[in-house]
């Protein structure tokens, strides 16, 4: 019978290889696009809904042909905000773990 080393599992068939040292930016990664994705699809339709009924018929009292239009303009910007936040906090989630990875 053999003997296998830590650095010689991920040869023995059926086995994985150990990535430990990655799960934890893996898992930050997922529950950063998971967030968004989220945000994505509730923001722009809660937003739709709320500035539709609260703020342009109610509050400004725009006809209803017209909140529609005004209301889907936010929901657009609001999509567009998610977006930029995505890309901002990827990129800056991106350039630590590259200078985290360099200290090393």
């Amino acid at each position: 019978m053999e003997k296998h080393d830590k650095t010689d599992v991920g040869s023995i068939p059926g086995t994985l290889p150990d990535f430990r040292g990655n799960d934890g930016s893996l898992v930050s990664v997922l529950k950063t696009l998971l967030f968004f994705t989220i945000l994505m699809i509730t923001l722009p339709i809660g937003l739709y809904f709320t500035s539709k009924s609260f703020l342009f018929e109610a509050f400004l009292g725009y006809s209803s042909n017209d909140s529609y239009f005004y209301a889907a303009i936010v929901a657009v910007l609001a999509v567009h905000v998610v977006l930029a936040l995505f890309v901002y906090v990827a990129w800056n989630e991106g350039s630590r773990q590259w200078r985290e990875g360099k200290q090393d």
